[in-house]
């Protein structure tokens, strides 16, 4: 590997063991982790800390930085663009609004959100909503994701269903997409009439396989 690309891989891989780190992490223990000597380390995190990527804390530990936060932000854009077709087509079969969300610091956020065009009366979504990860069928789903296949049961449907979670009389149903690098994130939909999760499911399933394929 030429020196440049093997600095850029390491640097890649330092922020993404700190991005799992809330605590940070030392630079005796980075150098333990990735086996180089600590003046490498230096040279690798002060060009991510010039750039914002990382930061240094008073107690010397290395955290992930806030300029991650923009470059989140835009990919957002981006993972819009990919969701609409997806999640029209799954708005328009069910009747249901449809939204693609993903973890952000704990929390679910909605990145994109369809609206049936057809339906009376439908949910209203808001693109930027936030709600903790452990309520509504989109947080559930991601946390589904974070379980490994192992330890999650034989008869597991890859969905999960909540009813009232985040509004009273709201259902939801939601399926996380997977083995899309770096992104944690479900596809879902929500109505305020009775969605049968046994059909619903393998739809919401259907079109986060097809969205976390375009994302590949």
């Amino acid at each position: 590997m030429a020196e440049s690309a093997q600095t850029l891989d390491r640097g890649l891989r330092v922020l993404f063991v700190l991005a799992d780190a809330p605590a940070g992490r030392s630079v005796a223990e980075l150098a333990a982790e990735f086996g180089l000597a600590r003046p490498i380390l230096y040279r690798l995190l002060s060009t991510l800390e010039a750039h914002g990527l990382v930061r240094r804390g008073g107690d010397g530990t290395f955290r992930i930085g806030l300029a991650v936060l923009d470059l989140a932000r835009r990919v957002q854009p981006l993972l819009r663009e990919a969701a609409l077709p997806v999640l029209r087509g799954l708005a328009e079969r069910l009747g249901a609004t449809a939204h693609l969300t993903v973890a952000d610091a704990g929390e679910a956020l909605a990145v994109a959100v369809v609206e049936p065009s057809w339906t009376d009366y439908h949910v209203a979504y808001r693109v930027g909503s936030r709600h903790p990860l452990h309520r509504g069928a989109a947080g559930h789903a991601i946390l589904l994701a974070r379980t490994s296949a192992e330890a999650r049961p034989l008869d597991d449907p890859g969905w999960r269903a909540t009813e009232g979670e985040l509004q009273a009389g709201a259902h939801g149903v939601a399926a996380p997409l997977l083995d899309v690098p770096g992104l944690e994130a479900s596809v879902g939909v929500v109505a305020l009439g009775n969605l049968d999760p046994t059909l619903v499911g393998p739809q919401v399933v259907a079109a986060a396989a097809t969205l976390a394929a375009a994302l590949r």
